[in-house]
C-alpha cells in the first residue's frame, strides 16, 4: 500500500483519500503509531522555490534506531553524510540524478524524486497502526481521517493537527477557514490528457476520478499560468502510481508537453 505527496501540495492516503494541505512547517508524514515500540517514522517539511511552487525540503527519517536527514543529493545517517549507495543492518540508500531511495528490511521503501513528490510503500503488518498526512491505513477511506467520533475535519485541520511542534520555530498554520474553488472549468482537459492513449492501461488500475480532480485544482491554483509544473505535476504522478500498480503507461512526454 502507498501513500504519496506531490506537485502543489496534494496528498493521497493509503486508504485512498486525495486532499491539499498547503502547509510549510515540518509535519508527521508517516509513523508507527503504536504506544510501546515505533519502528519507523517520516517528517517533511515543504519550502517554496523561486517560481513559488512548492517543493520538498527535506524528508527526517526514523528507522529503528537509524536517523536518516535527506536533501536534494544528500544523505545524512545519524550526523554523518554518507556515499550512496549505503547500506547498513536492514537500510538500503540509493540515489541517482532523478531519485532518491530508501529500502527498509522493517517492511518500508521511500522514494523521492528530489523534488515535489515523495512515495512511501509500507508492508500491510502496519495496518491500523499509522498516523500522520497518510492516515491510519485502516482500509477505510475517510473514517479516522476525516471523521473521527462524532468530529469532522476539513483537510486543512487535519493537515495543521499533524504538526510537529518544534521550538522556535515560526511557521504559520494554513487558514482552516479557506473554501477551495470551484475548478469545474477544467474538467474537460483533465479528462482529455488523463485518458489518452499512452495511459490505456492504467484506467483499471486506478482511480480515474481522484487524479483528474487533482489536476483540475493543479489548473486552477495555476490561473492559466501554464508552466509544466502546473500542468505535469499532477499527470507525472500518475504515470508512477499506474506504473507501481503493475500497469505500462507509453511514452506520454512530447517535445512541446512536459
Amino acid at each position: 500500500y502507498i501513500c504519496s505527496t506531490w506537485g502543489n501540495n496534494h496528498f493521497k492516503t493509503f486508504d485512498g483519500d486525495i486532499y491539499q494541505f498547503p502547509g510549510i512547517c515540518e509535519y508527521n508524514f508517516a509513523s508507527d503509531c503504536r504506544e510501546s515500540y515505533k519502528e519507523f517514522s517520516i517528517h517533511i517539511q515543504r519550502a517554496l522555490n523561486s517560481n513559488n511552487h512548492p517543493k520538498i525540503q527535506y524528508i527526517l527519517l526514523t528507522i529503528k534506531d537509524f536517523t536518516v536527514y535527506l536533501r536534494p543529493k544528500l544523505a545524512v545517517v545519524d550526523g554523518r553524510i554518507v556515499k550512496t549507495p549505503y547500506y547498513s543492518s536492514g537500510l538500503l540508500i540509493e540515489s541517482n540524478d532523478i531519485y532518491t531511495k530508501v529500502y527498509a528490511k522493517l517492511g518500508l521503501i521511500l522514494i523521492w524524486n528530489q523534488e515535489d513528490a515523495l512515495m512511501v510503500e509500507l508492508d500491510s503488518k502496519f495496518n491500523n497502526h499509522t498516523c500522520g498526512l497518510c492516515g491510519d491505513y485502516n482500509g477505510v477511506p475517510i473514517y479516522n481521517e476525516f471523521i473521527n467520533g462524532d468530529a469532522s475535519y476539513n483537510s486543512i485541520t487535519y493537515g495543521n493537527l499533524q504538526k510537529i511542534n518544534k521550538p522556535n520555530d515560526r511557521c504559520e498554520d494554513p487558514d482552516e477557514t479557506q473554501a477551495l474553488p470551484s475548478c469545474n472549468g477544467h474538467r474537460y482537459e483533465c479528462e482529455r490528457l488523463l485518458t489518452s492513449s499512452a495511459f490505456a492501461d492504467c484506467r483499471l488500475r486506478l482511480n480515474l476520478e481522484t487524479y483528474i480532480q487533482a489536476c483540475m485544482q493543479d489548473k486552477c491554483a495555476c490561473n492559466g499560468n501554464e508552466d509544466s509544473f502546473c500542468l505535469c505535476s499532477t499527470i507525472s504522478e500518475y504515470s508512477r502510481q499506474c506504473s507501481h500498480a503493475g500497469g505500462r503507461p507509453s511514452e506520454w512526454r512530447t517535445q512541446d508537453f512536459c
